[in-house]
């Protein structure tokens, strides 16, 4: 699987986790992150895809991006309550 297929090319909305193992706010939000993942897609490791990361402006971790069609269509950025994240989320899943 690439970043191409799994969120460029896909029809359904995808949560990307931008984060790093040794960043502490990606770690606290770790466990929301997993629990969301089973729901929604996307976890990448920011120094291990650093094309991509630049790609997307990233300069701060951890990030968590929503994309719809392959686009990018919000971004949250910190170690943030599940709330926020769910309700970004939403936004833009149509059930």
């Amino acid at each position: 699987m690439t970043w191409q297929s799994l969120v460029v090319g896909s029809e359904m909305p995808v949560l990307v986790d931008f984060w790093a193992p040794w960043c502490g706010p990606c770690r606290m939000i770790e466990p929301t992150i997993v629990k969301l993942a089973k729901a929604y897609e996307g976890k990448l490791n920011a120094d291990s895809n650093p094309d991509i990361a630049s790609q997307y402006g990233i300069r701060s971790i951890p990030t968590v991006m929503i994309f719809r069609n392959g686009e990018k269509k919000d971004a949250v950025i910190g170690a943030v309550p599940e709330s926020t994240l769910v309700s970004t989320i939403e936004k833009f899943v149509v059930r």
